[in-house]
């Protein structure tokens, strides 16, 4: 897959592409719906699968109302819509002067003028330009202009709920990684370094990963069944993934209740020291809520029973 940083700066246009153009935050299974006919059209003109989208998000830019948190890093996403075959991803830089250009514009000198697609897809809620006053009726009259048709793909739902993005961070902050597993069609996970700790799991005889993560969300405080995927070359080698028991909370049995979050991840069947390597972890099923014990031996009990509930749960089919 080619990733280019700006449509200006593709150089040629790309051969019978088939378009699509959004955020795509958290690649969930609305956004692959678009991804499978884009891919397919693509295929069946003999031409490039292109994904437009921007970086930053365009309202951390705008600063309308609150920002989103956002679901994936640009790494991850990239390596979302490799998987999913895509041949070419522009990474348009949102800027302030970019978020001046008008709607006729954005169509006709970015997509039109360096893409030229001959099919565009977008999703039902896609607005674009200036205030994101572009709309669908525009689109669809532009293009048959330009030289390419415009097709709108409808929302996706489950349980007669909207799969969105937004939905998807109310899920998380509620701790309900399994709704939102439905929705993105894959575990939420979370990257980050291993940083050093207090050190208190390896008296417990639990010893944790310390994560500093590099994504915006993180599911709301509890204990959680998921896996450790290491990143990057060492002992064990990237790629080698483990089991996991994963506690995000303020420690409230040691630490005040106004501590900082932390995410730290028991890595069962494993021994070894990981600090300083990137992980991602993954997170599959809540078990509980964070609690306060009484003391060391309590934890290290309920700890012990979070391992074998743990175990149980990722061992099912």
């Amino acid at each position: 897959m080619r990733v280019v940083r700006g449509s200006a700066a593709l150089g040629r246009s790309p051969l019978r592409a088939v378009l699509t153009i959004g955020n795509f935050d958290g690649l969930h299974i609305g956004h692959r719906q678009i991804l499978r006919t884009v891919i397919d059209r693509a295929r069946a003109h003999d031409g490039e699968a292109v994904v437009y989208t921007f970086d930053p998000h365009p309202r951390k830019v705008l600063q309308v109302g609150r920002p989103p948190s956002l679901l994936t890093t640009t790494e991850q996403k990239l390596e979302l819509l490799a998987a999913a075959q895509i041949d070419l991803v522009v990474v348009e830089p949102f800027t302030a002067a970019f978020a001046k250009t008008t709607p006729e514009q954005f169509v006709r000198e970015h997509v039109h003028a360096h893409i030229a697609p001959v099919e565009v897809y977008v999703g039902y809620d896609f607005h674009y330009g200036r205030d994101r006053a572009g709309s669908m009726r525009l689109l669809t009259e532009l293009g048959p202009r330009l030289g390419f048709a415009v097709t709108i793909i409808p929302e996706v739902t489950i349980g007669g709920r909207d799969v969105s993005s937004s939905r998807i961070r109310e899920l998380l902050a509620a701790g309900d990684v399994e709704e939102a597993k439905r929705m993105l069609g894959r575990s939420f996970a979370v990257r980050g370094s291993v940083t050093r700790g207090d050190h208190r799991g390896h008296p417990l005889g639990f010893p944790t990963a310390n994560l500093s993560p590099e994504n915006e969300v993180i599911p709301a405080l509890g204990v959680y069944a998921g896996h450790v995927l290491l990143l990057e070359d060492g002992t064990p080698p990237a790629g080698t993934r483990f089991a996991a028991v994963t506690n995000v909370g303020r420690r409230p049995t040691f630490k005040g209740d106004d501590a900082p979050v932390l995410a730290e991840a028991h890595l069962l069947d494993f021994a070894g020291d990981l600090y300083g390597r990137r992980i991602e972890v993954s997170f599959e099923a809540r078990l509980r809520g964070e609690q306060r014990f009484p003391d060391g031996d309590a934890l290290r009990a309920q700890i012990a029973r979070d391992v074998e509930i743990a175990r149980r749960k990722l061992e099912s089919p």
